[in-house]
């Protein structure tokens, strides 16, 4: 079944979550950090240094919304960061987020689809997603053309939402997930869908051993998956 934000609209998937991002876009990384409390900081920082070893010079950043994924990578010490989502509104408050920081010379942010990326094969050392592939119209695909773009050697970094198992952590974080975390998105971002879809989309996703089995049949080497926080997110890696 495909989690839609708008479920009473007939657009598609693709059209639905630019539409969703558009329209909480300036809200997004207040409310990123403040119903994280701070730790989707930390989640993006262990995300990053699963590449340490691998030293990469060009780096993609797929669905990058604000750039916060991007800006972590910098301290790889990479040449080109580039950055790409089908959301203008997350891209212009990332765009200017960039040049206040003066980090707009090496972090380029571009409209674009995540599944029909716009630059060669074997291109890209390494390609960073946080929080992006659950909103893929068609995961494989996304994840079939991120391993296109990479370089043979390359390595996939995809940080992503799981689902905690231990008891009581799993009932306390559901109830928080599902009742309380739709509540304060909406006040605050005025937008009565998108903090409910989170948790849905975050339901329906395929996430540890169904995930690492994903990229293993696109054709991924050397798979792994860390899970952050008790598992509430998770990260995974992947080699060309």
């Amino acid at each position: 079944m495909t989690v839609l934000p708008y479920k009473e609209k007939q657009t598609s998937k693709k059209e639905q979550i630019a539409e969703m991002f558009n329209s909480i876009s300036r809200k997004y990384d207040f409310l990123n950090h403040f119903l994280s409390l701070g730790i989707d900081i930390k989640w993006r920082k262990k995300a990053i240094s699963m590449l340490q070893e691998d030293h990469p010079k060009l780096i993609l950043d797929v669905a990058t919304g604000t750039g916060d994924l991007a800006i972590q990578a910098l301290e790889l010490n990479p040449e080109k960061i580039i950055g790409v989502d089908i959301s203008e509104g997350m891209l212009e408050v990332g765009r200017k987020k960039l040049k206040q920081r003066g980090l707009d010379n090496i972090i380029t942010l571009e409209l674009g689809d995540s599944e029909r990326i716009q630059y060669p094969d074997n291109n890209f050392d390494a390609v960073i997603v946080a929080f992006g592939v659950r909103n893929f119209e068609d995961l494989e695909k996304g994840l079939n053309d991120m391993f296109r773009v990479l370089k043979p050697g390359g390595k996939l970094v995809v940080l992503e939402f799981s689902k905690p198992v231990s008891f009581p952590f799993k009932q306390i974080y559901n109830f928080y997930f599902k009742a309380i975390l739709p509540i304060i998105g909406k006040l605050v971002s005025n937008d009565n869908s998108a903090y409910t879809y989170l948790p849905a989309s975050v339901n329906e996703f395929p996430y540890g051993d169904d995930f690492i089995r994903i990229l293993s049949e696109i054709g991924f080497k050397k798979t792994t998956c860390k899970p952050l926080t008790l598992g509430i997110s998770s990260v995974y890696t992947g080699v060309k």
